[in-house]
């Protein structure tokens, strides 16, 4: 990757349910392979049911590419023995971070319940990982809350117990603020927590989705957000040309706030994240170098 700025990016894939959407997700990997992001993680269904999937994801990003991937590791609906196994045949293929979560109950389930015999929360995930083999190891910051945290404080401690356990760093939630994660991060640093804070960064591929998206994650969609988007249903190349905008300026914004690295939702797809990453000067080697040649002819 060549860098115009001290800017290191990862993406975020998810395991596809169809042939098309393979493809989709490989034509993805292989658009933004060239921008050398630190990882990449590839998710786990909510509820523990793509296990198998996000396995073959990982084993083929491995295969093919020179990327290193994340796999995505939740406490739902295994026992530690099982999710130990899991990480096991994880390590043994080559694979050496693990982004570790709760998880959410399975659909048509309401509230969280542990699995028994399994582990309770991502802390207890995180020790459990930790005893497995030496992985990095990822966990979930809020800087909204937890939809399901009692209060902000109770949310942090909670967040302090998982890197206490052994994370190595935080990834957020996705938030469009940048004010919100300036005093999450200010909180954290007040509660002694010195790891890094990556914040995760949502494209707008579709307006309507993103509010179903906030709505069970908690995050909250700025009016002036609304605003920008309002009337474009029918009209994806502006609404694109916003969301690239859109994410730039979050990304500067934090940037001049001594933000150094990104997280990106890609949601499987290239295009966006692409070229929010060349408009910050996150490009491919060889692109900067022909760019220099001409410069220099």
């Amino acid at each position: 990757m060549s860098n115009s700025r001290d800017l290191r990016v990862s993406f975020e894939f998810f395991p596809p349910k169809t042939e098309k959407m393979e493809a989709t997700l490989w034509r993805s990997v292989q658009n933004l392979e060239p921008l050398e992001p630190v990882f990449v993680s590839v998710t786990y269904g909510a509820d523990g049911s793509t296990r198998d999937r996000t396995h073959r994801v990982v084993a083929r990003v491995l295969r093919e590419t020179k990327l290193r991937p994340a796999a995505h590791l939740t406490c739902v609906g295994a026992t530690r023995e099982e999710i130990d196994d899991v990480a096991r045949k994880y390590w043994e293929a080559g694979v050496r971070h693990i982004v570790a979560l709760r998880g959410d109950p399975p659909q048509g389930v309401t509230g969280y319940q542990v699995h028994p015999g399994g582990y309770a929360y991502a802390a207890d995930l995180v020790a459990g990982l930790r005893r497995v083999a030496d992985f990095e190891i990822s966990v979930a910051a809020y800087p909204e809350v937890h939809p399901e945290a009692p209060d902000a404080g109770f949310d942090l401690d909670n967040l302090k117990r998982k890197l206490d356990a052994g994370a190595n760093r935080a990834i957020t939630q996705f938030f469009f603020d940048p004010e919100c994660y300036l005093r999450f991060r200010d909180s954290c640093a007040a509660a002694g927590i010195d790891v890094g804070i990556v914040p995760g960064i949502l494209p707008v591929t579709n307006f309507s989705r993103l509010l179903t998206f906030s709505s069970a994650c908690g995050t909250r969609v700025p009016q002036w957000l609304h605003d920008r988007f309002e009337g474009l249903d029918d009209d994806p190349t502006t609404r694109q040309m916003i969301a690239a905008n859109t994410a730039i300026e979050q990304v500067n914004t934090l940037y001049e706030h001594g933000v150094r690295d990104f997280h990106f939702y890609t949601l499987n797809r290239y295009e966006l994240t692409k070229a929010i990453c060349h408009a910050l000067g996150v490009r491919p080697a060889e692109e900067n170098l022909v760019g220099k040649d001409a410069a220099a002819r």
